[in-house]
């Protein structure tokens, strides 16, 4: 039976991925021993599972082995020469961070009104541009607060009027019109007959009154 080629990537389940670490790492070890025999090679072998478990192999000291191998980096040409390129590309990111902080301090200042005595008419325009841009986004961001609060509150309406029609109806109370509702009504109620009011003007006594405008029946 043919077997299928394993794909290198992390294996998702626990269990299987448990599984196969085991094995490999017993199979790493043998190799690791028979290459020291087989060979008459130093091997030194450190493994730690993903619980942070350890697991080593050393054909002689594994303290000798690790000491050798530091004197062994430490000599080699083509080591320093690795961690002064390292050096030298640091260094020359930290100068290009350090001028891109730089360019950053000096546009907060500009966006703050200061700093600007050496700026020219073209650096002013873009300046105001982008002030007119950031306005224009936080004014519509307002808006949008705005209205997302007002429909919460209409819900909180909405919600507040059934609460109050459930308990109306619970107490067999005749439920009293919305506040939106009285309002478009009001402005289109016509007075009743009944509700006459005199205005004609009258100096004198109540007495005098009465007999010059009798009762309406």
């Amino acid at each position: 039976m043919v077997r299928g080629k394993t794909q290198m990537r992390r294996i998702e389940n626990a269990t299987s991925r448990q599984v196969t670490f085991s094995k490999r790492r017993n199979g790493l070890l043998k190799k690791a021993f028979e290459l020291s025999v087989l060979c008459d090679a130093e091997v030194a072998l450190i493994i730690f599972s993903p619980r942070g478990k350890l697991y080593e192999f050393a054909s002689s000291s594994m303290q000798e082995t690790i000491d050798r191998y530091r004197r062994h980096t430490k000599d080699s040409p083509s080591n320093n020469k690795s961690v002064e390129q390292n050096m030298q590309h640091l260094k020359h990111e930290a100068a290009n961070m350090m001028k891109k902080i730089e360019l950053l301090e000096v546009s907060k200042r500009r966006l703050l009104g200061e700093g600007l005595g050496s700026c020219s008419i073209e650096e002013l325009q873009e300046i105001e541009q982008q002030l007119e841009g950031s306005v224009s986004k936080i004014r519509a961001r307002k808006t949008q607060v705005f209205k997302e609060q007002i429909e919460q509150l209409k819900e909180k309406e909405k919600a507040l009027e059934a609460e109050n029609t459930r308990l109306c109806e619970k107490f067999g109370i005749q439920p009293q019109q919305g506040l939106n509702e009285q309002r478009e009504i009001l402005p289109y109620e016509e007075s009743s007959p009944s509700s006459d009011v005199e205005t004609e003007l009258f100096i004198g006594l109540p007495e005098t009154r009465a007999k010059r405008f009798p009762s309406r029946n």
